[in-house]
């Protein structure tokens, strides 16, 4: 894995975070449900296919079947636990927020 691709990473992360921390004040209450809960798919998905691709890489490697080196495969095993770390956090903090807004009296 390149310096290019983890800075892609990186630059993906960043805009993501961004959009989190300013996100688009949406007059339809319905869209902004489907926009959130596609943007969640797409990322878990996206973590599905990160530990795919770090599991297929590390078989091939233990296999003598790819030219990657092995900082290649703990690079791209890391990526995996990041992602997946990332995805696990996000989904305390939306239990611990739901928790909170059932917590509410009105």
């Amino acid at each position: 894995m390149s310096n290019i691709e983890i800075n892609n990473v990186l630059a993906q992360m960043r805009s993501m975070s961004a959009q989190v921390k300013s996100p688009e004040i949406s007059t339809v209450a319905s869209s902004n449900a489907n926009d959130f809960s596609a943007m969640l798919k797409d990322s878990i998905n996206a973590v599905n296919q990160t530990q795919m691709q770090a599991g297929a890489l590390t078989t091939a490697f233990e296999k003598g079947e790819t030219d990657a080196s092995l900082a290649e495969v703990m690079v791209s095993l890391q990526k995996a636990n990041i992602s997946f770390q990332t995805v696990l956090q996000t989904r305390n903090k939306l239990v611990e927020a739901y928790k909170d807004v059932m917590r509410m009296t009105m």
